[in-house]
This record gives structure tokens, C-alpha cells and sequence, in this order.
């Protein structure tokens, strides 16, 4: 359940709302959790436009763009922290236009510490939150519906 921050130069993106859906589906799917509610309502993307002016290299450049995934720890492992940069990378440059711009795009993975996943006004465990799918997924299988 991936929380994705996207900062950019306003004007980057086109449609920011496609691109933070596309984030969200990405970071979902590479990460291989089922397709249940409470994945899909909380594995989300925020496009953050900044001014054009509000970031720069050394050079004084201000077409960069900074995407920051936030995980519970341990949630991707190598292959997967591999796949993520990729395919986010890319969905940026696509976003943009822009084929050169996953030259310039950053992409960084932070893990939140074992317990300091806040969901539902709790601070959970990775034990709490796969106890949770799980719960969720049998009450899916047994026809009752599922938030």
C-alpha cells in the first residue's frame, strides 16, 4: 500500500490525475499484493507542481522530476525496487511527453520502519497488514463485501 510523491516543474504533466493513477497501478502490480479494496484504496499518488523556479541543478536545469515511493519495510524486494524504478521512470517520460526526461528523473525508494505503517488511526505491523488482507480476501471469497 504505496504511498507515491511526484514532484515536478508545473506544466510538466498533461493530465497529472492519469499519471498518478498510472503511479499507483504500477507500484501495486510490481509489488504483486492482491487486487482487494484495501490495497486499491490506499496504494495512492500525489503530483505535487511546483513552480519552475523552485528547483534546479547546479547548472541552474529545472526539468527534473522527483518521485518518491514510500513502502512498509520489506515489501520490495531487490527485483522488485529494480522493476518499480523502471516502469515509474518510463510512466513519467510518457506522462511528460518527454523521452529524455528518464534521464532526469529520480526515483526513490524509502521503507517506513517495521510498526510505522499508519493505516485506519493504527501503526501496523507487516504481521497486522497481512492479517488484514487476509481477512479481507476470505471475506471476499465467502460473497461478503469488503472495505
Amino acid at each position: 500500500m504505496p504511498t507515491i510523491d511526484v514532484y515536478a516543474a508545473a506544466g510538466t504533466f498533461p493530465d497529472t490525475a492519469q499519471l498518478a493513477r498510472d503511479l499507483a497501478a504500477a507500484v501495486m502490480a510490481v509489488e504483486g499484493v492482491p487486487n482487494i479494496p484495501m490495497f486499491r484504496k490506499n496504494t495512492a499518488a500525489f503530483v505535487h507542481e511546483m513552480p519552475g523556479d523552485a528547483l534546479a541543478n547546479v547548472d541552474g536545469d529545472s526539468t527534473y522530476v522527483r518521485v518518491q515511493v514510500l513502502t512498509n519495510a520489506g515489501a520490495l524486494d531487490r527485483g522488485k525496487q529494480i522493476a518499480v524504478v523502471a516502469k515509474l521512470t518510463d510512466l513519467v517520460a510518457a506522462a511528460a511527453g518527454d523521452p529524455s526526461l528518464s534521464e532526469r528523473t529520480w526515483v526513490l525508494l524509502t521503507e517506513a520502519p517495521e510498526g510505522g505503517w499508519g493505516l485506519w488511526g493504527h501503526a501496523h505491523t507487516n504481521e497486522e497488514l497481512v492479517a488484514a488482507a487476509r481477512a479481507q480476501i476470505a471475506k471476499l471469497s465467502s460473497g461478503a463485501a469488503g472495505d
